[in-house]
């Protein structure tokens, strides 16, 4: 028979384990540091209940308590961030890239960057941060537009092939959002036919905060976090505030979301319309 002090202890020491297992499966460690390198969607990711922060709330939830360190510029392209990588990477030492490139130099047409100067532009970024020891996360580009079939998104095809061709033969993780995405709209839209407008979106390019829950999610799963660890990251996210101007909870703009859909309206439209009615 165990006394109560041993008894305690073996209890104590029992979670402590079951909680390092829980944890173990997740690539990410306690003091790691994470640079999110990207454009203007990682930049406007880094607010509130953006996925940046989406992200690190995840990992503190299920016991990992990183460093985040936000390095989007608005409307970046693959040269812009090879250039700034020593000051915003190498230099920081961090131990993870989450590295977003791509919407941007094909947005910007004639000002863009060609697909083989991205090729180019993005081995180097990519071989730069492994020579200094970074494990890399490259994610494929989010889709300009949510329409497949708009000609940006057909350019912006062969760029996230490059990308999944370049995560093979540097051994690096790949996140396909751009496939998580297309696949998301399809299920919204399978569930409300005839729903219209930006689903997942603001504009069709700046993630709303169902797009930023989607960004997040394909992180967590590439960093190796189980659906339990997900599930379990979800109330500290629906308490998260969206941006002032907002002034509602992820949790209100979820429940949101799905009475706009219901109605075949992206949320956007859906708040006009009430106002509309308000207002007569």
């Amino acid at each position: 028979m165990f006394k109560g002090k041993t008894l305690h202890i073996l209890l104590g020491g029992a979670l402590c384990m079951a909680a390092s297992a829980l944890s173990a499966q997740i690539a990410v460690k306690s003091g790691d540091k994470i640079v999110f390198m990207g454009d203007t969607v990682t930049r406007m990711g880094n607010g509130r209940a953006g996925f940046l922060n989406l992200v690190m709330s995840a990992l503190q939830t299920n016991g990992v308590k990183a460093v985040k360190i936000p390095a989007g510029a608005s409307g970046h392209k693959s040269n812009q961030m090879l250039g700034r990588m020593d000051r915003d990477v190498i230099q920081k030492a961090p131990q993870i890239m989450v590295l977003s490139c791509g919407m941007s130099d094909v947005q910007q047409g004639k000002r863009g960057v060609s697909l083989e100067d991205y090729k180019k532009n993005m081995t180097q970024i990519v071989d730069k941060a492994l020579a200094a020891g970074i494990k890399v996360y490259i994610l494929t580009s989010t889709m300009i537009t949510e329409n497949p079939d708009h000609p940006n998104n057909q350019k912006l095809a062969g760029y996230n092939d490059f990308l999944r061709t370049l995560a093979k033969e540097k051994s690096c993780t790949l996140v396909d959002v751009n496939a998580d995405m297309q696949k998301r709209l399809a299920d919204i839209k399978a569930k409300h036919p005839g729903v219209k407008g930006n689903l997942l979106t603001h504009n069709g390019i700046f993630m709303n905060p169902l797009g930023n829950i989607m960004l997040a999610e394909g992180i967590l799963r590439a960093f190796g976090m189980t659906d339990e660890q997900l599930a379990k990251a979800q109330p500290a996210w629906n308490k998260m505030l969206l941006p002032q101007e907002v002034y509602m909870s992820l949790s209100d703009y979820k429940a949101l979301s799905e009475k706009a859909f219901q109605a075949k309206q992206s949320v956007g439209d859906y708040l006009k319309n009430m106002v509309k009615k308000e207002l007569q």
